[in-house]
């Protein structure tokens, strides 16, 4: 079946562009210029993933992806590329932080965002395989076949890629990871070896199951190195 894309685009010409290259590579790919007729798109047609501006004229980027992740149901959880025109590394840690699973600064070639959006899609089609589907720590619960993690029987809410950073780390509890291993062992964000995405993401994996995410007991800092997933709660 058909993998379907949206994009969230302001710029006619590009999205043009875009959609020629992406439907050329296989995939079905719909267009909207505002943030209202996207949302309102995605919730008539769904998506596999949506390419989303942070520039728009009627809602901006990092409000519509907040947008994206309150909606109802497996909706929440369609996974956002983020569009971004500015150098400023801060709105791309933002949006991060608000639940996009990438970004990619503009200008950008076509073979780059056709490369991310690969990635982020088999990261959400093959989860890890395991031995047993269930990974218990106390009150923590991960769902390797359902995806899902709850924390005292109550839902987390985490993007594709956090699950799966999550995962990794889980997996692996006890062993001290760098960032490389851990974007290694996730797969498909070779290119961003050096920047803040791992530290950003780790930070809302935090929020969600840390009963206080500014002094963490289960996903602990190494200095200088990278992150072990406690055992048990120190």
């Amino acid at each position: 079946m058909t993998q379907q894309l949206l994009m969230i685009e302001d710029d006619s010409r590009l999205a043009q562009m875009v959609g020629e290259y992406l439907r050329k590579s296989g995939f079905g790919f719909t267009h909207t210029d505002t943030a209202t007729a996207g949302l309102a798109q995605l919730q008539d047609s769904r998506a596999d993933l949506v390419i989303l501006d942070l520039m728009l004229p009627d809602i901006d980027g990092l409000e519509t992806c907040r947008q994206i992740r309150s909606l109802p149901g497996e909706l929440a959880r369609t996974p956002v590329l983020m569009l971004t025109a500015k150098g400023d590394p801060m709105d791309r840690i933002i949006g991060l932080e608000i639940g996009a699973d990438d970004y990619l600064p503009k200008p950008f070639e076509p073979r780059e965002l056709l490369a991310r959006i690969r990635a982020v899609l088999r990261r959400r089609s093959e989860p890890t395989a395991p031995t047993t589907t269930l990974l218990a720590f106390g009150s923590l619960e991960i769902d390797r076949d359902a995806r899902t993690v709850t924390v005292a029987g109550k839902p987390c809410e985490l993007t594709s890629y956090q699950f799966d950073l999550l995962v990794t780390l889980a997996e692996r509890a006890g062993r001290v990871l760098t960032r490389d291993q851990i974007m290694e062992a996730v797969r498909g964000r070779e290119l961003e070896a050096f920047d803040r995405s791992i530290d950003v993401h780790m930070g809302r994996i935090r929020a969600a199951i840390e009963e206080d995410p500014k002094n963490p007991k289960r996903i602990l800092t190494v200095r200088g190195v990278g992150y072990v997933f406690a055992r048990q709660q120190t």
